[in-house]
């Protein structure tokens, strides 16, 4: 525990928000170097996960949590295992590099404050998604990365590229968001189980579960939604519209691994069932597939690298289907390996674009020397990318061969066969970024053409040179990363051996297969882009980015279709409705399930309680026959006061003294504005609309009057009553119990009435300075 009392993990959660915070005034002050001293909140990050290393290393795990709202189950929980953990080091450790490398990247932006702000907030909040234990928790950073991601992808606001793909990512995203949350709630309706580590712990339970389709089905279009698996791929390459800091991030430890995070977290439980290793393998192999062909038609940096993310994204999700325990270790290898690897690309082509002025591959060339660090970084993470020996992607790809050809079976060759086409288009494809800029004839670019600084290049000599030391350092990776992972993808304890030790196998043949296939495809790269463009994706008005379109669209249209329809503009139109409406849903019940009150019988009133009736009838009456609106409203009041004098009656002054207060005030502000609107003075109605209006009213008033009857015959329940009498002045210190009730008990309620009220003030204030302003104006044309 801390000196404040709070467990220094809390302290780590909290880090990314706090920096937020304190982003645009140190950003301010520091100018661009804020990144360096910025970094030092993701780097506290690194060294307090750390310290669970040894944790996880022995097979245990760590959790923490403290009652949030434990009326509805929802407590403040976390789990650290093997997968959360990694995770975690992933999005800080490389969350570190972002940061430092943003500080270069956006150098003398007006915005950079701003921008820090955001993709702090942004890992804080998928810290707290990988590293949440209740369900609910979980969602809400689930939904909070939706959010501060539609921040960062339009970021640059004034293009309307940059608005358009921040919207769709949102809509896909945060919409999936909520699919999941259904499937939560059910889940949690279904089994009672709130929490990651109770449905973790629940063996078959939810596999025998008769909602186990519809729930996951229901989890599922959360996670596809968020790792952009097909058909919802395509926001994904269209968020490369943000900054590349943000491309950078997202695409290698952060978002877009969310989806792949909750798919490998429930694979213990919703995992080896037909339904789960026929539906993530065929998306996952569709989705590699797509997003490969699609990267190597590409011609910007960019958007060929976030066309591969696509792909290893959809790789990632075909072998966590599978539930085989020699793939799920591929899965975890190439988890690890991709965040490496892909963070260290997307970095070196915003280093190109930043020093050469463009990401244009067909621009590019002849730049070595002018940026030699920058493609020392390139060569190395395009290695590990294309899974050549001595790199951590080599392992993860001659794991995963292993594992799918050992399955043996029919929709296994299919899968294997899957694996080494995409890997083969993606060995291009990296190859394309990290040679194709650096090799050939140097090309005039827009900018002269220079290395960038430490803090642009640090990030991705980092990260690329991991990949290549976590072989080296083969022991500490696998005891501490990547066996934990793949025992918490598997639910039973796996060893994964990392070594830099060559095995002569079925294996290693189709890794040199994958190896001749991508050499072949870089070498003939061109030919490939010109044929694959002839496959229109999206391109003639299909395709799921232009069916985004076509839905947004419609979905504007039908609301502008129906509001003309129920919206019309007429208030009376409303009115009617409103109260029509509401006398059928207050009479309607009581009909169909036999619940009319009992007549009552008449009560013996005093000549003052007549007195005051005879008041409220003729009030009734001076509205209906009132020659002109404002004696209308003026004879309003009249049924208030008699309401006053009721409540006066039978003990309630201070009710009494309100209803005074609010009949009077009513019927001022009413008149007020009659006496300034260019309203018609007479109700020009019809008798027809005035029988219909009256209708109506009366049926309306009646079905009040059903209902109030019917609650008064209930037998009184004294619970709430004597609850504020015995409370009222022992928690509020208060003698009225009725004031008590209005400022403590139902404080909010009372806020929510004030606003009202002010709020309807201030529109009539408008209205009335509206027409002053018009009347002004015509009279200054009339004398002009």
């Amino acid at each position: 525990m801390s000196a404040l009392g709070l467990d220094p993990f809390y302290w780590a959660l909290a880090t990314p928000f706090l920096a937020a915070a304190a982003a645009p005034v140190l950003t301010s002050l520091l100018k661009h170097r804020a990144g360096w001293v910025l970094a030092l909140a993701p780097a506290f990050i690194v060294y307090h996960l750390g310290s669970y290393l040894g944790i996880v290393a022995s097979g245990n795990v760590a959790q923490i949590g403290v009652p949030w709202i434990p009326s509805f189950g929802v407590d403040f929980s976390f789990y650290i295992d093997g997968l959360s953990l990694l995770f975690g080091l992933l999005i800080s450790g490389i969350g570190t590099f972002i940061i430092i490398y943003a500080g270069g990247y956006l150098k003398g932006h007006p915005n950079q404050g701003r921008f820090f702000s955001f993709i702090l907030m942004f890992m804080g909040a998928m810290l707290g998604l990988v590293l949440a234990d209740n369900l609910m928790i979980l969602f809400i950073y689930w939904e909070l990365t939706s959010i501060t991601s539609f921040l960062l992808i339009g970021f640059d606001h004034k293009r309307e590229a940059s608005r358009r793909a921040a919207i769709q990512a949102l809509v896909v995203t945060g919409g999936g968001g909520l699919v999941m949350l259904a499937g939560f709630l059910t889940l949690m309706s279904a089994t009672g189980m709130g929490s990651m580590s109770e449905v973790i712990s629940s063996g078959d339970l939810l596999r025998d579960h008769p909602l186990y389709v519809p729930i996951l089905f229901l989890i599922l279009g959360g996670a596809f939604t968020k790792s952009a698996q097909f058909p919802f791929h395509f926001w994904l390459p269209n968020a490369m519209e943000a900054p590349t800091p943000v491309s950078a991030y997202l695409h290698s430890a952060t978002m877009v691994k969310a989806g792949v995070y909750l798919l490998m977290r429930i694979q213990p439980v919703f995992g080896d069932t037909i339904v789960w290793s026929t539906v993530l393998p065929m998306f996952g192999g569709v989705t590699l597939l797509l997003g490969a062909t699609l990267a190597i038609r590409q011609k910007d940096l960019k958007l060929i690298l976030a066309n591969t993310t696509v792909a290893s994204l959809g790789l990632l999700v075909m072998l966590t289907g599978t539930s085989v325990d020699y793939v799920i270790k591929g899965a975890a290898l190439y988890l690890f390996a991709h965040s490496l690897f892909k963070g260290a690309l997307f970095m070196v082509a915003g280093i190109i674009d930043h020093e050469t002025g463009t990401r244009d591959i067909t621009r590019l060339g002849g730049q070595m020397k002018a940026m030699p660090i920058t493609f020392a970084a390139a060569i190395v993470a395009a290695w590990s990318m294309a899974g050549l020996p001595a790199s951590i992607g080599f392992m993860a790809k001659e794991t995963m061969y292993y594992g799918l050809w050992d399955g043996s079976n029919e929709f296994g060759i299919l899968l294997l066969i899957a694996a080494i086409l995409g890997n083969g288009l993606m060995f291009a494809a990296g190859f394309a970024v990290a040679i194709k800029p650096f090799f050939g004839k140097p090309v005039k670019t827009p900018k002269h053409a220079h290395e960038g600084p430490i803090s642009l290049w640090l990030g991705p000599v980092v990260l690329a040179s991991l990949g290549i030391l976590a072989m080296f350092y083969g022991g500490f990776t696998s005891a501490h990363l990547i066996s934990p992972t793949a025992t918490a993808i598997a639910g039973t304890p796996l060893d994964v051996l990392v070594s830099n030790e060559i095995h002569i196998n079925a294996a290693f043949g189709f890794s040199l297969v994958t190896i001749a296939l991508g050499s072949f495809i870089f070498w003939k790269l061109s030919r490939f882009r010109s044929t694959s463009l002839l496959i229109p994706f999206d391109g003639m008005g299909v395709g799921p980015d232009r069916g985004f379109d076509h839905v947004i669209r419609g979905l504007v249209h039908g609301a502008t279709v129906i509001t003309r329809i129920l919206q019309g503009g007429r208030l009376e139109v409303y009115l009617f409705a409103t109260f029509a409406l509401t006398a059928v849903v207050l009479i309607w019940p009581m009909l169909v399930f036999d619940e009319l009150p009992r007549v009552p019988e008449w009560p013996v009133l005093t000549f003052y309680e007549w007195a005051i009736l005879l008041i409220a009838a003729l009030g009734i009456l001076a509205v209906i026959t009132a020659p002109n609106r404002l004696t209308a409203i003026v004879s309003l009041g009249i049924q208030g006061f008699a309401v006053a004098l009721i409540f006066m009656l039978f003990g309630a002054p201070d009710l009494s003294f309100t209803q005074f207060m609010v009949e009077t005030l009513s019927v001022v502000i009413l008149a007020l504005v009659m006496t300034r609107l260019n309203l018609s003075p007479h109700d020009r109605r019809h008798f027809k609309e005035k029988l219909v209006d009256g209708g109506v009213a009366i049926f309306c008033g009646s079905a009040l009057a059903l209902l109030l009857l019917k609650v008064s015959q209930v037998p009184f329940n004294r619970e709430l009553s004597d609850f504020f009498a015995e409370n009222s002045r022992i928690i509020a210190h208060g003698r009225n119990i009725v004031n008590v009730i209005i400022v403590d008990f139902r404080g909010l309620d009372t806020l929510g009435e004030i606003a009202v009220v002010m709020i309807t003030g201030l529109a009539v204030l408008a209205l009335i300075r509206m027409k002053a302003k018009k009347d002004k104006t015509e009279e200054e044309a009339q004398s002009s």
